[in-house]
């Protein structure tokens, strides 16, 4: 095992563990530098894989731009009024309990099938840089040009919309605090 692929393995374990403390941490502040930090991994992760561009957009936008808006939007609200809207009912707990078990079946299900991706095309997939060029294989597109190019011509109007998405939600989340009952409401 290489060097590359140990810290392959660090990252990704620190990736899982920052995403469960995102879950299991009851400050949502706290609960935001977690996500900062899942998502750095994550970056570092994708520098592993030799995808600089994609690890950087992955710092940009989400340990920047979305964390800063859940922060901002985390502000807006009276967190302890909002915890008394989980309450301790058998039916909530119920449904609780669903959602852990089709979660739980989601990740075995979505682990069940990597592993068996992977086994079925270990001996596919060239070990190397060069025999990867032989091949024609490439499983990353480093060129900013070409992902530019694409963005700006086939995915455009996905751009836009994520776009729009990200400007609607904090005008949304400032018009939900001004009504009448919201934490910032004139009273």
């Amino acid at each position: 095992m290489s060097e590359l692929d140990i810290l392959f393995y660090i990252l990704s374990s620190m990736s899982v563990l920052f995403g469960a403390l995102v879950v299991l941490t009851s400050s949502p502040i706290y609960s935001s530098l977690y996500l900062v930090m899942s998502m750095l991994s994550v970056a570092g992760i994708f520098m592993t894989l030799n995808a600089p561009f994609i690890a950087g957009i992955q710092i940009i936008v989400y340990a920047g731009a979305v964390l800063v808006l859940f922060v901002m939007v985390l502000m807006l609200f009276d967190l302890k009024r909002e915890t008394k809207a989980f309450t301790k009912g058998r039916f909530s707990g119920f449904l609780k309990l669903v959602g852990a078990g089709l979660l739980c079946g989601f990740i075995a299900g979505a682990a069940y099938e990597s592993v068996s991706l992977i086994m079925a095309t270990s001996e596919e997939i060239p070990t190397n840089i060069a025999a990867a060029a032989e091949t024609g294989f490439s499983p990353t597109t480093n060129s900013i040009k070409e992902i530019s190019k694409l963005l700006f011509t086939k995915y455009l109007f996905a751009f836009e919309v994520l776009g729009l998405l990200l400007l609607v939600v904090p005008i949304g989340a400032v018009a939900l605090s001004r009504v009448a009952g919201g934490t910032h409401a004139k009273h």
